[in-house]
């Protein structure tokens, strides 16, 4: 895997050979983030990654300039890695992460509101489709915040509330909502 933008742009970290978390593509990745870029300041944001897998998300919004990230993982390799390569990109300061259940974290941090979500569920999770709506009632997305869920063909959430778009890469969709 690879950071494909910002400050960190090319900066590569392996992830060991027994993780279980499946990475968004490079592709995916860029596609994205020129997404994002549009309409988007990267630096006058707040992000929070949930299923962060390897942080890898984290790592882009930091890249470009987000210096407020919080990384929600819940596996235990998993999280340590990221936090392996937060101290080793040196984003200490930058992204936080949470070894917590995502859905336990929801609930507990309502005081708290995001300008981003970005929700990356294991593919194979059942209820992928009441996750969209779980946050937004939940009222930790700012408003005009987006969120965003990274999910396989087999969903479709254009009917939901406050859905805006979907971009397809592949395999690999990306359903916007907007608050």
């Amino acid at each position: 895997m690879r950071i494909t933008g910002g400050i960190l742009k090319g900066r590569r970290f392996s992830p060991p050979s027994n993780f279980r978390a499946r990475p968004t593509t490079d592709m995916a990745k860029e596609n994205l983030f020129n997404i994002l870029t549009n309409f988007i300041d990267y630096e006058e944001i707040n992000m929070l990654d949930l299923f962060a897998g390897t942080g890898s998300i984290s790592f882009e919004f930091a890249s470009r300039g987000c210096t407020d990230i919080i990384s929600v993982e819940n596996d235990y390799q998993h999280y340590k890695f990221i936090c392996k390569c937060v101290e080793e990109l040196e984003l200490q300061e930058i992204i936080k992460p949470v070894k917590q259940d995502v859905f336990l974290f929801i609930q507990k941090v309502e005081k708290q509101q995001f300008d981003m979500i970005f929700a990356d569920p294991p593919f194979e999770m059942r209820n992928i489709s009441k996750l969209p709506q779980l946050i937004l009632d939940s009222n930790i997305l700012k408003k005009e915040g987006y969120l965003i869920v990274e999910h396989s063909p087999v969903y479709d959430f254009s009917k939901m509330d406050k859905f805006w778009q979907v971009r397809k890469y592949g395999k690999v969709w990306f359903s916007f909502f907007q608050e």
